[in-house]
């Protein structure tokens, strides 16, 4: 793995990238940027694959754009989800002149880096950052392809209180762009839904004791507790809540519901006892396409997908659709054909609002069920 992403990034460094590449060598270079370091890499990295597996499938159909054969080649950027480097990343590939890119995975790396691919006219297509900022800037460039926090936090806020019937609910954010934004939705919903909140409380995204806040929390005795993070925190704070003794119902969005969750709370989780939603969704006759796919991405990998890798398939499978359709690989040629993209992929049916958000979004809820994540239900 690790040779093979070295190798794409060092033929996309030795060929003219971008648009004017594509109209004199045949050679189209497409980013990916994701976190692939620091601990959430192993998020970063699943994504990172699943542009790696587009791409080599790609070259073996041959594909043609406009007359001529292509060659894809991936150029591979590590942004550690820090915003600071998501944006030095972004300048880079505009620099370079990519003809798209795929990415980033994090809300509050995506949203300040589509500026920059904005003012580029590079088309960025997010395939996991859930922030509803990021698609209402008014960029023409700014695509995304999974339902937006409005929907995923305002699903799992009324679940909560009526399907669950919690009705005391305390929130945590780690104050990122997606865990704020997330929770904040959630518990608009929650009021709305006639629940309450009764503490609001906030950590960070490196945090490693949370003693204090969920001491607090245990004293306004709530019924559920929700936390807009990452599985790397979150995990950490359900071992500590139940050293604690605060055995409540622990609720999260897309950024709790992995595996690697499920590994970091180990014994901290009881049957049923923690509940998340997914920003994506896939039912019916449909999913055998997403099946197949995870068994190829298994054999090539040697690991499960872990949450987005799918989605980031789809991302640069649709992004090379527009160009064929249009004929060119050209940003400023084939962005209109992208906006206008009716694309059939592993994920389902993906095309785009006026604003770059995906039409009928899904969400699937998952429950932990003997240690393992079971899905609830798929909603749209």
């Amino acid at each position: 793995m690790k040779n093979t992403l070295k190798s794409t990034t060092l033929a996309a460094a030795l060929v003219c990238l971008g648009g004017s590449a594509w109209a004199q060598n045949a050679v189209v270079t497409i980013a990916h940027v994701g976190p692939t370091s620091g601990p959430i890499a192993h998020l970063g990295k699943d994504n990172e694959n699943g542009a790696v597996l587009a791409v080599e499938e790609l070259n073996a159909a041959g594909v043609t754009i406009g007359g001529k054969k292509v060659t894809f080649k991936l150029m591979a950027e590590d942004d550690a989800a820090d915003p600071k480097q998501g944006t030095a990343v972004a300048q880079k590939l505009a620099d370079a002149k990519v003809a798209g890119v795929v990415g980033h995975m994090n809300s509050g790396t995506t949203i300040p880096a589509s500026r920059i691919y904005n003012d580029a006219d590079i088309p960025q297509i997010s395939p996991s950052a859930t922030n509803p900022k990021y698609t209402r800037q008014g960029f023409k460039t700014a695509f995304r392809v999974v339902a937006d926090d409005t929907q995923l936090g305002g699903t799992m806020g009324r679940y909560a209180v009526n399907t669950l019937k919690v009705k005391n609910i305390a929130v945590i954010d780690d104050r990122t762009a997606y865990g704020q934004g997330v929770a904040d939705e959630f518990a608009k919903a929650v009021t709305a839904a006639g629940g309450t909140i009764v503490a609001k409380e906030f950590t960070n995204d490196k945090a490693t004791d949370f003693s204090s806040i969920l001491t607090t929390i245990k004293s306004k005795k709530p019924d559920l507790l929700f936390f807009g993070g990452m599985d790397s925190v979150g995990g950490p704070m359900m071992r500590q809540m139940k050293s604690l003794g605060l055995n409540v119902k622990f609720m999260g969005g897309d950024g709790i519901c992995s595996a690697q969750f499920v590994k970091l709370a180990g014994d901290a989780v009881s049957e049923k006892q923690v509940y998340c939603a997914e920003a994506g969704g896939v039912e019916g006759k449909a999913k055998s396409g997403l099946d197949a796919f995870k068994v190829q991405y298994k054999k090539r990998f040697g690991t499960d997908v872990q949450m987005y890798a799918p989605y980031v398939y789809d991302s640069v499978k649709l992004m090379v659709a527009a160009m064929v359709k249009a004929g060119s690989a050209e940003p400023a040629k084939y962005l209109p054909a992208l906006a206008a993209t009716k694309y059939q992929g592993i994920t389902g049916p993906i095309s785009f609002d006026a604003k770059g958000d995906i039409n009928g979004g899904a969400l699937t809820l998952r429950t932990i069920t003997k240690g393992k994540l079971e899905e609830l239900a798929v909603i749209r």
